[in-house]
């Protein structure tokens, strides 16, 4: 077995010992058909398998997947297609993107399973991820033409019969010892387009899969991941483009934003988000972001971190893809010109900690909102933004940022229309102004180390992980509310002297996290947009890191790291249903229609930053369990009408 994970380049984190007897039984299976697929069994990336851990079953359902394989490849697949993708929120029985539309709305039209039916809501069937150490699962299913599909930690892709739960293939990326994923080895979902998925890799490589089959249609990189660049976000496709961002932030890499041909994976164009650096067009140099200096001192430009690791959204109705970036590098502000006031504001470290507007057919930047200007706590500007319209007809983004404020802004340009907290006892801040500029309490910023070993240490609130962090908001259509995934925690922070070395952490500050209140730390927040107004609060004891869904049955559905999948009233905040699924929760549920019957699927599998980086948070919580659960639940048809 180690002589096998040697010849595959695969470290000990990435071995599964049994993927020799299911390339064996992929290749009886392929023998027994004619060789009528051209996989190789040696081929090692791609494999079928059950995950029933018993190798008959894995060499059956290798059997079976190459037969349906064969069964297909005789007739052209209905492709997925622009128009597919620009009507998603309202296809039920389809889920094409992440955000279940590209507006990242997390709203769904379905209201078959309501406030007095969801008692009867049960599970339909469970999928296994399998193996040991599988960490955290983040991902989010999509769902088309009977299948779902669902990414998982160490990038591996799973195709599923919807009806039964039973796996179709499975992909495994070959991935190289070495890799840097900052906050765990996780996914957060694919994207699917014409007879393709796409889906990222903690190599920093994005690849395109068959549909039906898994085979690679092509395998492109982003970044070299010896450079500290990997890739853990969903992609995002907009007219025949493929369009990603990259992770790395704390290694001192640059943010960028990339487009490719979803047919050829050629790229098309790049805009990376840090000033001073050149985008391409085709190609060629095509313009600088920003202006070189104007914002950053010298070379810190050069290694000036802003990582576009969550990935994007795109509104149809001004053709603009937005993108966040992450912190600035390092995190000691005082070394990027940021630690006090300058005139001209000329240590903002553009385009760091902000929200890019960009054009998706050439990268240019449209428009820019910098929610953090002199950021110096890790407040990654990289949280996700909604397009909505507000209950006035007018047309708006909304986001939730990690510096524990909520803004609204002008969808045609990005200005700044509203900003209101959404976490208790914000220290950083005192609040924002009339252009949207934070209002600083420079005492709370910590202090620089001059000469010292470190500089003098701050409580700050919220902490570096956030009053949000990844974890996708929603929004209902119906009541208005956006329904925040929220922690309330603060953090010892102080600055250390630190130097750039290429494919190291670049920090420059230790810290540690604390919990503010002893009865909970995460709080599903519902948000009046408008006004800020908080319309109820459903609280939580261990931190909240998953995302959330809502429909238009009056329910919003999330989860909990002690695993409980629950779903609540979307105007009081009632608890309604509940379900313990056995590992913590920070997937993304979804909910979907088949046969006239309505399903929700959760991913369950405890992990990503709060263990990894939690300090006293994480020792509240090291008592949760790992998983690695596909859950999906049905209303039947006979309960539907049932109280």
């Amino acid at each position: 077995m180690a002589q096998y994970d040697q010849r595959m380049g695969k470290g000990p984190e990435v071995a599964w010992d049994l993927r020799p007897m299911a390339n064996f039984g992929q290749g009886l299976a392929l023998m027994i058909i004619g060789q009528a697929l051209s996989a190789r069994v040696q081929e090692g990336p791609r494999i079928w398998s059950s995950m029933g851990g018993k190798h008959m079953n894995r060499f059956l359902s290798a059997a079976s997947a190459a037969v349906l394989a064969f069964g297909l490849a005789g007739g052209a697949l209905a492709g997925v297609t622009e128009e597919d993708l620009l009507n998603d929120a309202n296809t039920p029985g389809d889920i094409l993107t992440n955000g279940m539309g590209r507006d990242l709305q997390r709203y769904s039209p379905l209201e078959t399973l309501n406030k007095d039916n969801v008692k009867n809501l049960v599970p339909a069937w469970a999928f296994s991820l399998g193996g040991e150490k599988q960490r955290g699962q983040e991902t989010q299913p999509l769902v088309h033409d009977g299948i779902m599909y669902v990414t998982g930690s160490y990038s591996r892709l799973y195709a599923i019969d919807m009806t039964n739960g039973k796996e179709i293939w499975q992909y495994d990326a070959r991935l190289p010892e070495g890799i840097l994923p900052c906050c765990d080895v996780i996914n957060r979902g694919g994207a699917i387009y014409g007879d393709n998925i796409y889906f990222g890799t903690l190599d920093a490589r994005i690849v395109a899969l068959d549909l039906k089959t898994g085979d690679v249609k092509w395998n492109k990189k982003i970044a070299n991941y010896k450079e500290g660049y990997s890739y853990t976000a969903a992609p995002l496709i907009v007219n025949g483009l493929v369009i990603t961002g990259n992770s790395g932030g704390e290694f001192g890499i640059v943010g960028e934003v990339q487009a490719r041909d979803a047919e050829t994976g050629e790229m098309v164009w790049t805009r990376p988000v840090i000033e001073g650096h050149m985008g391409t067009l085709n190609g060629e140099d095509s313009t600088m972001t920003g202006t070189l200096n104007a914002t950053w001192p010298g070379d810190m430009w050069k290694t000036g971190g802003g990582a576009t690791w969550l990935g994007g959204s795109y509104d149809a109705d001004t053709n603009t893809l937005v993108f966040g970036t992450g912190n600035p590098a390092p995190w000691n502000s005082h070394l990027r010109n940021a630690g006090t006031p300058v005139e001209g504001n000329t240590g903002d470290n553009l385009y760091a900690a902000s929200r890019l507007g960009i054009d998706p057919a050439t990268g240019e930047i449209k428009w820019h909102f910098q929610t953090t200007p002199r950021e110096g706590w890790d407040f990654d500007g990289v949280n996700e933004v909604v397009a909505f319209t507000d209950k006035d007809g007018n047309k708006r983004f909304a986001t939730a940022d990690r510096n524990g404020f909520f803004y609204v802004l002008n969808r045609e340009d990005g200005a700044f229309v509203n900003a209101t907290p959404f976490v208790s006892d914000i220290t950083w801040a005192k609040g924002i102004d009339e252009t949207g500029r934070p209002i600083y309490v420079e005492e709370a910023r910590p202090g620089n180390p001059l000469e010292a070993e470190k500089g003098e240490m701050v409580f700050s609130v919220p902490s570096f992980l956030g009053g949000k962090n990844w974890m996708p908001m929603a929004h209902s259509q119906k009541t208005g509310l956006f329904y925040v995934p929220s922690n309330e925690w603060g953090m010892d922070i102080w600055n250390e002297p630190i130097s750039y070395k290429k494919g190291a952490a670049y920090l420059g500050a230790g810290f540690t996290i604390k919990p503010i209140f002893e009865s909970h730390i995460g709080s599903l927040k519902a948000i009046q947009p408008e006004t800020g107004e908080i319309k109820w609060d459903f609280q939580n004891e261990a931190p909240l890191w998953g995302g959330v869904m809502t429909t238009a049955g009056g329910l919003v559905f999330f989860g909990t790291p002690e695993g409980e999948f629950i779903a609540l009233d979307d105007e009081t905040g009632e608890k309604l249903w509940s379900f313990q699924t056995g590992s913590g929760i920070v997937g993304q549920p979804v909910t979907f229609e088949m046969d006239g019957e309505q399903y929700v699927t959760v991913v369950s599998g405890w992990g990503g930053a709060v263990p990894l980086w939690g300090g006293e948070v994480a020792k509240k919580v090291n008592y949760l369990n790992q998983g690695g659960t596909v859950w999906t639940f049905k209303l039947p048809k006979q309960l539907a009408m049932a109280n």
